[in-house]
């Protein structure tokens, strides 16, 4: 049985960094990632053998928890008929229609393979409509890794400090405006300056990428009604959010309607899947009936589109937002308790299944805010958790979740262990 500390050092001779998304690496936390062999409910097991609570949830699908019996069953009866055909299948349109009778605000819907090409794709398609140039995006909102969106975004780019990425040419984001979140002033007077010129704004209307950061009240309302006033595409991103923090993503929970809408993760059941729908209108100016070019040789992977399926379904069940809410409110409420009492400058939020732990006084509400944390008590408080079992993101800049399966044992396992942790953040 090898070690996490082999498997890492063997990894580092043939991938680079010893992993397949920067985060994965520990870089901000130090440390040896934990190879995972397994996963069953609110569980994971590295290499060694080791059982974890995970918080981190694969970043957000497994909200029924890991390795679902019934979302298994549908991926292995799939699997039987084939792995992928490049040719139109039924499931594609049940969950088309499936997403479509969830979130009111898509008219018609195109599959992808992931988040990032479906913001990238979506974006393509805004300006495409609009026939304008100009996007505008928010300061740690991250959109995915597509050339144009990797300006002052966050997840990865936050944890490693980088302000954009190398191999960007200055010209693929020169028509990229970034602005403050939360601050809607700033964006009418971008409207003011270049109105005419902007084609959509892209916000994830509760950022997961900077930690989890709320729109402000009135934030996301102005930002569709000067979108209106302009004739500029309002594009959500709800890779994180859609499904996760309600129903209907955080539309559902604001009454905001977006032009377009991006989708993810909880969508593929765990698989690999991205979606962009919206308005029928716009969606019809892309290819083959539109001017606008988008295709995927894995589009609506048949595998894929069963374990989304399967997923959408049982999200059905009575009382399954709620209670996953009230789970996810008593590990916040129960950490900052236990914080207080140990004396140690500590927040946190939840919406949903989703939350955020913020080692400074109060709950963030841009990415300045953020950037005002205690990185190292946060650090202590990771390893320290680790130490006692239960996996959290190895990164004080991203969002955690919780799933169906973790019932109030494994919150209390938590609790207890952050008890004891962070008598040793405050002494340091």
């Amino acid at each position: 049985m090898p070690s996490n500390q082999e498997l890492f050092e063997r990894a580092a001779r043939s991938i680079p960094g010893g992993v397949n998304s920067p985060v994965r690496a520990f870089g901000s936390v130090g440390g040896t990632p934990r190879f995972i062999a397994r996963a069953q409910g609110p569980y994971i097991h590295d290499a060694e053998g080791t059982r974890y609570i995970d918080y981190i949830g694969s970043w957000g699908p497994a909200i029924l928890g890991h390795a679902h019996p019934e979302v298994i069953r549908a991926v292995q009866e799939a699997a039987v008929n084939g792995l992928s055909f490049g040719a139109p299948t039924e499931a594609e349109i049940d969950i088309a229609e499936a997403l479509i009778r969830r979130i009111p605000s898509i008219e018609q819907v195109r599959l992808v393979s992931s988040g990032t090409e479906a913001t990238m794709s979506a974006i393509r398609l805004a300006r495409g409509f609009t026939g304008r140039s100009k996007i505008v995006k928010f300061e740690g909102c991250y959109h995915g890794h597509a050339d144009s969106l990797l300006v002052k975004a966050g997840s990865g780019l936050l944890t490693f400090g980088n302000p954009t990425s190398a191999g960007v040419p200055p010209e693929f984001v020169a028509h990229t405006l970034v602005l403050e979140y939360n601050n809607l002033d700033a964006v009418a007077q971008a409207f003011e300056q270049h109105g005419n010129e902007i084609a959509c704004i892209i916000v994830e209307p509760f950022a997961g990428n900077m930690n989890l950061v709320k729109a402000a009240p009135g934030f996301l309302e102005g930002l569709r009604e000067l979108c209106t006033r302009h004739g500029a595409v309002l594009v959500f991103d709800e890779v994180m959010t859609g499904l996760r923090v309600g129903p209907q993503g955080v539309q559902g929970l604001t009454g905001v309607t977006p032009d377009l809408t991006t989708l993810a993760k909880i969508i593929g059941g765990g698989m690999p899947v991205g979606a962009f729908g919206g308005r029928a209108d716009i969606m019809a100016r892309i290819a083959p009936v539109g001017d606008v070019y988008q295709a995927g040789t894995l589009s609506g992977n048949p595998v894929a589109v069963a374990a989304g399926l399967t997923t959408l379904r049982l999200l059905e069940a009575p009382g399954f937002y709620e209670q996953l809410a009230i789970q996810t409110r008593k590990l916040t409420d129960g950490l900052q308790a236990r914080a207080q009492a140990a004396g140690v400058p500590f927040c946190a939020d939840a919406v949903g299944g989703m939350f955020g732990l913020y080692f400074r006084d109060s709950i963030p509400t841009r990415y300045a805010e953020v950037s005002q944390c205690d990185t190292q008590a946060f650090n202590r408080f990771f390893h320290g958790m680790l130490d006692h079992g239960v996996h959290f993101a190895p990164s004080a800049f991203e969002a955690g979740f919780v799933s169906a399966t973790h019932d109030d044992g494994v919150i209390q396992h938590t609790l207890d262990a952050a008890e004891d942790v962070f008598e040793t953040v405050r002494a340091g």
